[in-house]
């Protein structure tokens, strides 16, 4: 197993694709990105922490969090749900806002695929997001992507082995 997070940048697709492999049952993993209340144990990297506001999980729902910063700061974001396929994956739109959810024009807004697949020693997640410009992918990188988006994996790891489901 294939325990690293990898990511790779496009700037040509004006995508990063990010993968995993995580040793542990697809319904355990899948509930971490659908439910709230296990989405507020790992996203966010440490010493930041996520923060649900409201969450509905189907077709046009939403999931309106607060990344919560050490000092209490918050940034909000909101991720649409366009597709779900249970246990297999789901289509998002994905950006900064307001804490009433509405966009912030001047940030960049990313569409993406969270896909899961099983395999012998549990699940590979894989999810790309598209930006609407090469500036828009380069602002992402900028805000330190790569590096926050290992640390979630991580916690997401610790999480699956060390909760009961």
């Amino acid at each position: 197993m294939n325990s690293k997070t990898n990511v790779v940048k496009d700037f040509k697709e004006k995508s990063i694709l990010v993968s995993r492999e995580f040793e542990a049952p697809i319904a355990n993993v899948w509930r971490c990105f659908t439910e709230s209340e296990l989405l507020d144990q790992w996203w966010g990297p440490a010493p930041w922490r996520a923060e649900t506001k409201s969450m509905d999980f189907s077709v046009g729902g939403s999931w309106l969090y607060a990344m919560v910063g050490p000092e209490n700061e918050k940034h909000w974001a909101r991720m649409n749900y366009i597709a779900i396929d249970n246990h297999k994956s789901f289509n998002v739109e994905d950006g900064f806002c307001d804490e009433n959810g509405n966009m912030n024009a001047a940030m960049p807004v990313s569409k993406g695929q969270n896909v899961f697949t099983e395999t012998a020693t549990g699940v590979t997640v894989e999810f790309k997001l598209y930006y609407p410009t090469e500036e828009a992918l380069q602002t992402i990188v900028d805000m330190g992507f790569e590096q926050g988006i290992t640390i979630c994996f991580k916690q997401l790891n610790d999480l699956l082995a060390n909760r009961k489901f």
